[in-house]
């Protein structure tokens, strides 16, 4: 724009009628012109002088046309990008890999991984220039591009490579990713190569790659007790990724006010456009919005939705498609009714109504989902068997099971006997005394077989009656004894027939009641919110219980300390089940929350394991979805989108697919901010 406002300027002079008179009789060499403009009266010479001027004009609206029309804006170098974020960095160090959107942002940025997510979510190579996939997947070879180095200048090598892989690896660290490194083996191969020895076959190990490296001369003499969690320190923020750290700014109470970083002159891909990025952090998203509102920042996201119904911003919003979703998870470890009666699970799956959640608490944003490998994200076919919500299909369930509802207090309940204290503990015979023998003389008078006194002696009426009750309940009391006549003995069987024909036993009404528990934070607590008063209208009675993410982790995943748990649950790009629903991770920390064993869904899963297809892969997921819905260990709610809002005058996001929010920046080197025009 600033190219086009000169030249336009430059074209005015040739609109000005005084510049033109001017020129015709100041300039010597137009003394022809000169004469010729003094047989002309002054009408005369204004329509002439205005010709010319029509023919200039129109000569310069064709070459700006020609200029237009034979030229093309492109991005150049330049120009300061601004994001706001709420909260504070805490954990930058990706040896740790922090659960905190913010800290994996800035690692984002800052390190890189041999491989990475293209702007479609796909796995493309980062660091390394090709890899080999050998031994039936079991080895995988990979060589590092050429020419590579730190933001400090120093060289990046195969060394750097060896070294952080060790560090994750080595327990004395303590790192989360250990568990997808063991058994790992890893060497320098020639050509600036590294082999990875896979102790059996994983069809997502190439995701594993996306690790980011660290570099050895800097972090080589820490030891594992003096390892820094976070990296704030200038010095070991020192990556490989298309930004550097250039500065950070504090108040005088440590609050982190901003992080700016710097274009990497040195990057081995495509070298940004943008030349400075700046991290401004807020402490809510009030204030943060009153920024994006001013015009302060370019760009933000939100966790709640409900931020996008205050004020009107002059940003562009983009939902871009994660692998993630919520679900209900059923405790199916413990004894409580929703893990031994599939029934009762099936009518919590009939009467959730996923719409509502996805239109209230996401504001439309996402997917209904009913299966845990995420079909339409990842491409498969829906699962078979779904439970659509359906509430009168729920009721008449409810109905086959006996929870009927209560005129009274309006709540389904089922009529259960009350646990007594049986009538008769104790053998009798002949010539036995005492209040239990009355109350023997009592049960065989009251069903007809007595009708003697009630003394409280056991006489020969009494055994007699005993033996005709033996023998009119012959298959229940003599047979498994292996007796043809009764013996008027009052033993262990005749005991409990006598119980079952005298005692009354009081029935209770017992409601079918919902523990349900979940995180005390977005989107969760509202969620479960929906989920409670739905389950309400409907009589059932539920508990809900929102707890912070700490206690979430501590005492209820950990202790396994719940009914029925609202929770989350993250895939990376490519599908892999197993940690979520394979037995063997049915024990903390494994991830399968539900406790769900399933000899067919194991054998699925490791199948999709070791598939070197994507056909293979394919089929055995689809198998192991519609064998998870017959069991129904979870109900499957929701893939909500992650919301991205950036300014009109930042250019070149056309990312659709992430893993997660930090992935937001896989493609931060084609966004730009300024332009130029180059002819075609």
């Amino acid at each position: 724009m600033e190219e086009i406002a000169k030249f336009i300027n430059r074209l005015k002079g040739f609109f000005n009628f005084q510049n033109w008179l001017l020129f015709f009789k100041e300039f010597p060499s137009l003394g022809k012109w000169r004469h010729f403009l003094s047989v002309l009266n002054k009408k005369e010479k204004i329509v002439f002088l205005s010709l010319v001027g029509v023919l200039i004009a129109s000569s310069a609206v064709i070459n700006l046309q020609f200029y237009f029309s034979h030229t093309v804006k492109v991005p150049t170098a330049g120009g300061i990008y601004k994001e706001g974020l709420i909260g504070q960095p805490r954990l930058i160090n990706p040896l740790y890999l922090s659960t905190q959107d913010i800290d994996r942002d800035i690692v984002e940025l800052i390190f890189s991984g041999l491989m990475k997510y293209n702007k479609n979510g796909e796995l493309v190579a980062d660091l390394i220039q090709d890899y080999e996939i050998k031994d039936d997947g079991l080895t995988y070879d990979v060589f590092l591009k050429k020419n590579l180095f730190w933001h400090d200048k120093k060289p990046l090598t195969v060394e750097d490579i060896l070294f952080t892989i060790n560090l994750v690896q080595d327990p004395e660290y303590q790192s989360p990713l250990r568990i997808k490194w063991s058994g790992i083996g890893v060497e320098k191969i020639a050509g600036d190569g590294i082999r990875f020895k896979l102790p059996q076959k994983y069809s997502g190990f190439l995701e594993s790659l996306t690790i980011k490296i660290l570099p050895k001369h800097i972090f080589e003499n820490i030891s594992p007790q003096n390892m820094p969690w976070t990296l704030l320190a200038p010095k070991y923020l020192v990556g490989s990724g298309p930004f550097a750290f250039q500065k950070m700014s504090q108040d005088k109470s440590g609050y982190i006010n901003q992080i700016t970083l710097k274009r990497n002159e040195r990057y081995y891909g495509q070298k940004p456009h943008i030349q400075e990025i700046t991290l401004i952090f807020y402490e809510n998203e009030d204030k943060m919005l009153q920024k994006a509102s001013s015009g302060e920042i370019q760009g933000f996201s939100l966790t709640d939705p409900q931020y996008f119904k205050k004020g009107h911003y002059d940003f562009k919003s983009y939902a871009l498609m994660m692998p993630r979703y919520f679900a209900l998870f059923f405790n199916l470890k413990n004894q409580n009714i929703f893990a031994t009666d599939k029934r009762l699970r099936e009518v919590l799956a009939l009467t959730v109504d996923k719409d509502k959640i996805l239109q209230e608490v996401f504001l439309g944003r996402g997917e209904k989902v009913s299966s845990p490998i995420l079909p339409v994200f990842f491409g498969f076919e829906q699962p078979t068997i779904n439970y659509d919500y359906d509430l009168i299909k729920a009721k008449q369930l409810l109905d086959q099971i006996g929870y009927v509802v209560n005129p009274i207090t309006q709540k389904r309940e089922k009529a259960t006997s009350k646990t007594v204290t049986p009538l008769f503990q104790h053998d009798l015979k002949l010539k036995d005394e005492g209040e239990e023998v009355k109350e023997l003389q009592r049960c065989l008078t009251q069903i007809g077989l007595y009708n003697g006194p009630i003394d409280g002696i056991f006489g020969d009426k009494e055994k007699t009656a005993v033996i005709n009750l033996q023998e009119k309940y012959a298959d229940e009391i003599l047979k498994p004894e292996n007796l043809k006549k009764g013996n008027g003995l009052v033993k262990e069987r005749t005991r409990t027939k006598l119980n079952q024909l005298c005692q009354v036993v009081p029935k209770e009404m017992i409601p079918l009641t919902i523990n349900l528990v979940t995180s005390d934070k977005f989107p969760l607590a509202q969620a479960a919110d929906i989920l409670k008063k739905g389950w309400e209208d409907l009589g059932l009675t539920v508990n809900l219980y929102k707890v912070s993410l700490s206690d979430l982790q501590t005492d209820v995943l950990a202790k396994s300390n719940f009914d029925l748990l609202l929770f989350g649950e993250a895939l990376g790009s490519l599908p892999d089940p197993f940690p979520f629903w394979h037995s063997s991770q049915k024990d903390y920390p494994g991830l399968n929350i539900s406790g769900y064993t399933s000899r067919e869904a194991d054998r699925l899963l490791e199948k999709a394991r070791g598939s070197q297809t994507a056909q293979e892969l394919k089929e055995s997921l689809e198998k192991f979805q519609d064998v998870l819905a017959t069991d129904l260990p979870a109900i499957f709610l929701v893939r909500p989108d992650y919301v991205y809002f950036l300014s009109p005058n930042l250019q070149g996001f056309d990312t659709a697919k992430i893993t997660e929010p930090a992935k937001r920046f896989s493609n931060i080197e084609e966004w730009f901010i300024k332009t130029k025009r180059v002819w075609q």
